[in-house]
């Protein structure tokens, strides 16, 4: 998705995800210092198993390196080893698919390296899954993701058919052999633990998962509650519309059951706002946040916010969706919720589990209230599962 410029008084801390995002996240955290969050003390109530935190490197992959790392906590649950899964292999799918979408829709389609949580299930369906230390889309040396030069090559090459009005019969090849350069090949075949697996084998013997009981849900006034809808947002390349839409109230205590029956929890989020702060591991949403701007926000105003807790706004459906009317709320980011603490006032937060490595104060891991993910979740995956009676009741599952 973007890449994020985050200073620390005179000293620039770069978090490099993906250019794409480099004009959305530059305006996010630029008066931040790793000493604003110095005032918060959090105690866990709830820490969920999971693998170790990644990075996502120069390629807006998020979606890919949150879902599958969701996919390893539902792993360990369900009594298997941690293990990294591929988040290359599911993006480089992804894809492939896209690019037929695109070619098949005339180029009026969203195409790039961003994505939703459901790209990863579908592609795991769809396509398996591979061990991460069998296809880590690293080649010639390289030691972190960079996307920006294969995906231009993609879409020069896509856009040269679309102006040929001509889709040839073997573009999956051509469009294959650009990944492969970028990422090296898939193998159709390779051994783990001694066993020889295809993805699809690996995925059906070895993950064991079933893509069928993971569900997406949103919160939106401008869809009936209770039914399921599409979520609006250009990523939604597949044009999925099967997001259960619940009442505000409903999002966090969906989130809070889950973590108390032991089901982590997928998160697409927006991380412009200046209150979303990384390097101190801490998201909150200050009064007033509706009329905040990046742009005119000082570095007293966001040390004041973080030198200890304090009253957050009261988020409803009302202000919640004018910060998606007016675009203040965005489809940016995508999380792994993990864990549930609490602060030295008692006050609720999220534990969540991000891809931009750990240079921050709590390793990749932050800290979000309850207010937060009232007011800038998008969408959230989890297993179904993970839900109460009555709420599968009211959801009709």
């Amino acid at each position: 998705m973007k890449k994020i410029f985050l200073s620390v008084f005179i000293v620039v801390f770069v978090v490099t995800i993906s250019q794409a995002q480099t004009d959305l996240i530059k305006k996010v955290n630029k008066n931040q210092s790793t000493a604003d969050a110095n005032g918060f003390a959090f105690t866990k109530i709830r820490d969920l198993t999971y693998t170790p935190v990644e990075n996502q490197g120069r390629s807006g992959t998020c979606w890919s390196y949150s879902t599958n790392s969701f996919l390893e906590s539902e792993m360990i649950k369900a009594g298997k080893r941690p293990l990294h899964l591929s988040k290359i292999f599911s993006a480089r799918c992804a894809y492939l698919d896209k690019a037929e979408n695109y070619l098949r829709m005339d180029g009026n389609v969203n195409f790039g390296d961003g994505g939703q949580a459901h790209d990863v299930i579908n592609m795991y369906a769809k396509y398996g899954a591979m061990p991460e230390s069998t296809y880590t889309g690293l080649i010639k040396g390289a030691t972190e993701n960079d996307f920006g030069d294969m995906l231009a090559l993609v879409k020069t090459q896509l856009n040269k058919w679309l102006a040929q009005h001509n889709i040839p019969t073997n573009w999956r090849d051509t469009v294959s052999a650009i990944l492969d350069a970028h990422l090296g090949k898939v193998p159709a075949h390779f051994t783990f633990e001694g066993k020889s697996y295809t993805p699809k084998t690996f995925a059906n013997e070895y993950v064991g998962l079933d893509p069928k009981n993971y569900i997406e849900i949103m919160s939106q006034t401008n869809t009936p509650y209770w039914q399921q809808g599409m979520l609006m947002v250009p990523d939604n390349w597949e044009f999925v519309s099967n997001y259960f839409n619940v009442p505000l109230d409903d999002l966090t205590k969906i989130i809070d059951d889950a973590l108390k029956n032991g089901y982590t929890v997928e998160w697409d989020t927006d991380c412009s706002e200046p209150y979303f702060n990384w390097l101190s591991s801490v998201a909150i949403v200050p009064p007033g946040a509706d009329t905040i701007s990046a742009k005119t926000t000082t570095k007293e105003e966001i040390k004041d916010w973080f030198n200890e807790p304090k009253t957050e706004m009261n988020i409803t459906p009302e202000n919640r969706q004018a910060a998606y009317n007016d675009k203040q709320t965005t489809d940016d980011h995508l999380m792994h919720i993990v864990g549930l603490a609490k602060d030295q006032n008692g006050k609720e937060y999220y534990i969540v589990k991000n891809s931009w490595g750990t240079k921050n104060i709590y390793k990749g891991f932050l800290y979000a209230s309850k207010a937060y993910i009232n007011y800038k979740t998008v969408a959230i995956m989890i297993n179904k599962n993970a839900l109460t009676e009555e709420m599968k009741a009211k959801l009709k599952l």
